[in-house]
């Protein structure tokens, strides 16, 4: 929902109590502890109708429960594919899926408040089973003015190369600078962007070239707006992998309690 959609629904919630469920403090937003006893029974309601819902479900003999699932921002391409099979199959599972960067992808799976985790690099602080889905190919990437003879770039024109990043953090950006390290040789980075989004507009725009994963450009190579750019070591090659705390009992399904 858009935030003046909120803001309708929030006043719309508010008519039917006489006592405030929020307060403004300076800008800031807070809620009452009126609010809070309010949300808490409200969550109470939805999880019961989660479990009516399940019941009636498995008593038709089908799996239920709710399965959590968070991906970093690109495996928002990769993951609906993998699920859409899962969900025609399993219609008593209510799938959740969120997108976050890695950080907070591998904070949530360590918290255990989600089942599993979709990742382009491994987390190295916490112990977890790990399934391989597919293979990742990030490719040097420019917008359709891009003109070259079908000869490959050379590591030498890379480096002299201005690109466009992703900001640190991010599997995509983990993995070129594993690349890069491992060839010893040093890229410019002119310009940092907060988003895939933003990244592939910026190329397409002609701001500079860039290195990005396949299954996210797939819609603007077919359009042409952008192109694959032949350069020497390219594609790199890494894995999307579906991950779960080693621990975890995979039979175990999130209900309503």
């Amino acid at each position: 929902m858009t935030q003046p959609a909120v803001s309708i629904q929030l006043k719309n919630f508010q008519d039917q109590f006489d006592i405030p469920l929020t307060k403004i403090i300076g800008r800031k937003l807070y809620v009452t502890d009126f609010g809070k006893e309010i949300y808490t029974m409200a969550e109470r309601v939805i999880r019961g109708m989660y479990a009516v819902n399940y019941k009636m479900m498995s008593c038709k003999g089908f799996m239920t429960g709710r399965l959590i699932i968070s991906v970093v921002s690109i495996g928002k391409y990769v993951m609906p594919y993998f699920l859409a099979d899962f969900s025609k199959k399993n219609p008593g599972v209510d799938l959740v899926m969120g997108v976050a960067n890695k950080a907070r992808v591998i904070k949530s799976l360590q918290n255990n408040e989600i089942d599993f985790a979709l990742v382009s690099v491994l987390p190295n602080n916490i112990n977890v089973n790990k399934e391989i889905l597919l293979i990742n190919q990030l490719h040097l990437v420019g917008n359709h003015e891009q003109k070259n003879k079908g000869v490959e770039i050379g590591e030498d024109e890379l480096k002299e190369m201005s690109l466009i990043f992703r900001e640190e953090g991010f599997g995509v950006c983990q993995t070129m600078e594993e690349y890069f390290r491992k060839h010893k040789f040093y890229i410019r980075k002119k310009i940092e962007l907060t988003s895939n989004e933003a990244l592939k507009q910026g190329v397409i725009e002609g701001l500079r070239n860039s290195i990005m994963p396949l299954i996210g450009i797939c819609n603007e190579l077919l359009n042409g707006e952008l192109k694959i750019i032949p350069a020497v070591g390219f594609p790199i090659k890494s894995h999307w992998y579906l991950i779960w705390l080693k621990n975890e009992k995979m039979n175990q399904w999130r209900k309503p309690t």
